[in-house]
């Protein structure tokens, strides 16, 4: 069953089917260059944000990208990106594949951790504020933050080798937190050589701060479990103070992303690839530019893993100074949604590694697979979803469905309905604030348009999201967390 474009303010003309209820399908005759077709997860409330800007036709040009295999993905939270839709995976061949900077992005390891506390809700409400201004104090926001961790550049050639294994050699981690860090907080098969000089002198003074845009540090309590086996095996109580960190490779990451993006436009004729947008430039996997980039983007996801756990180490600080030095914070997971990664799947009935791109999407792998921690076993990887400032956000886990269908991914967040230009018109920031006091919600802001740009209003429904995820099998519902303090850059 095709959708009738003519009901919609539609951007894009061409073919949906219907699947089903959360699965829609754009079929590779859609444009002679495709090679696969494109699997839209969505629902019929969220399938005509799709269709309003140019996301869809991002996803038909992935399709047509050399060595890409099974179908281009794009998640519930679909919207336009660079090159490729924010929300989608693309899984390529090693032989025959490449790998494009705009399939992971410019913000590389922007990922999100949760810290979960043995506090309630009833403990810490009269010292919220407080909590927030230590927070605000202990970690550093906005764009071009200084008054991160100190390091020098031997330090940093460290950080962006070692991931988060620098900071627990350098007691900013514990264990625990290298164990429920995807990927152990180290990408194999960095170079910080690969990393240009002005992209280091750019995160030389950034290890340890949150950035700006849609980065946050928030206070959450747990309001609704929906599996208790699941959530106590996490440790997850009803009212339970959490802390979100959502943030990534801060301008280290945004200057490689940008330096490989040039250096690949020129050469793509090199290798005889045509594509049918210059944003999804690219070069074979195999190719000496492809490992170049793919070394350089290992390296800035090292980077963010270490700035995730400073960030944490400073979060601790603050928690312990107000609540006494025996107040625990443990890391639930720390998961990537922007990244290129080399993983096995099923193909054809075969195992083959393959190269999958993550852009805006968060890997989700079930119990008992063999790259989550003996402690994740029996239950799968956490699976954190954020939605906006005044609503909520999700824990899941990864299933079996998912590996089957999504190479093992799920969406990273509600996903944007509106440009941040058109979020800040009508608003302003008192108001702003006013609004998320009257849903409990505490703000905090190194900038007005950190606010503005990010009202709740700006994104789609996160509870339609996670419905469409959760009903599509591709992740299970464990808990949904409420927002009441929030530490925006």
């Amino acid at each position: 069953m095709a959708i009738n474009l003519l009901e919609t303010k539609s951007k894009w003309q061409g073919i949906i089917q219907t699947k089903d209820s959360y699965r829609y399908v754009i079929p590779k005759s859609y444009k002679a260059e495709m090679k696969v077709d494109v699997l839209l997860f969505s629902s019929p409330s969220l399938i005509e944000y799709a269709l309003t800007d140019l996301s869809l036709e991002q996803a038909c040009n992935v399709a047509c990208l050399p060595g890409i295999v099974g179908n281009a993905l794009v998640m519930p939270d679909i919207h336009q990106g660079y090159g490729f839709p924010i929300g989608g995976v693309a899984a390529m061949r090693l032989d025959e594949g490449v790998v494009s900077p705009g399939g992971v992005g410019f913000d590389i390891n922007c990922g999100v951790r949760l810290l979960t506390s043995k506090l309630s809700r009833v403990e810490i409400l009269n010292t919220l504020e407080t909590l927030l201004d230590e927070l605000f104090k202990a970690v550093p926001t906005g764009a071009g933050t200084h008054g991160g961790i100190s390091i020098n550049e031997r330090d940093l050639d460290q950080i962006l080798a070692k991931g988060s294994k620098w900071a627990l050699q350098n007691d900013y981690a514990t264990q625990a937190d290298i164990d429920h860090t995807e990927e152990y907080g180290q990408m194999p098969n960095a170079n910080s050589n690969a990393v240009s000089t002005r992209a280091k002198k750019r995160g030389l003074t950034q290890l340890g701060t949150l950035g700006s845009g849609n980065h946050f540090l928030e206070i959450d309590y747990i309001e609704e479990i929906y599996e208790p086996e699941i959530a106590k095996a996490f440790g997850l109580f009803k009212d339970q103070i959490c802390f979100m960190i959502h943030c990534g490779s801060r301008g280290l990451g945004h200057q490689v992303c940008t330096d490989y993006v040039s250096a690949m436009k020129p050469i793509m004729s090199k290798y005889s690839i045509k594509i049918p947008d210059r944003e999804l430039s690219c070069c074979p996997i195999n190719s000496q530019e492809g490992q170049e980039y793919l070394s350089a983007m290992a390296a800035s996801a090292n980077f963010a893993f270490a700035n995730r756990q400073c960030i944490t180490y400073r979060i601790r600080k603050a928690v312990t100074k107000l609540f006494g030095k025996n107040t625990e914070l443990n890391l639930l997971y720390d998961v990537a949604h922007n990244m290129a990664k080399f993983e096995t799947h099923v193909i054809d009935n075969k195992p083959e590694k393959l190269l999958i791109h993550r852009k805006g999407s968060t890997r989700a792998f079930p119990a008992h697979h063999l790259e989550l921690p003996k402690s994740l076993q029996e239950c799968g990887q956490p699976v954190i979803i954020p939605g906006d400032m005044g609503r909520a956000s999700y824990i899941l886990v990864g299933t079996e469905q998912t590996l089957k269908e999504s190479f093992g991914s799920v969406c990273h967040g509600a996903g944007r309905i509106m440009s941040r230009t058109q979020a800040r018109k009508g608003h302003n920031s008192k108001d702003v604030i006013e609004s998320l006091c009257k849903l409990g919600v505490i703000a905090k802001a190194s900038t007005k348009e950190g606010l503005t740009e990010e009202v709740p209003e700006a994104y789609k429904p996160i509870d339609e999201v996670i419905e469409a995820v959760h009903n599509a099998g591709l992740a299970k519902r464990v808990a949904r967390l409420k927002p009441i303090g929030v530490i925006k850059g």
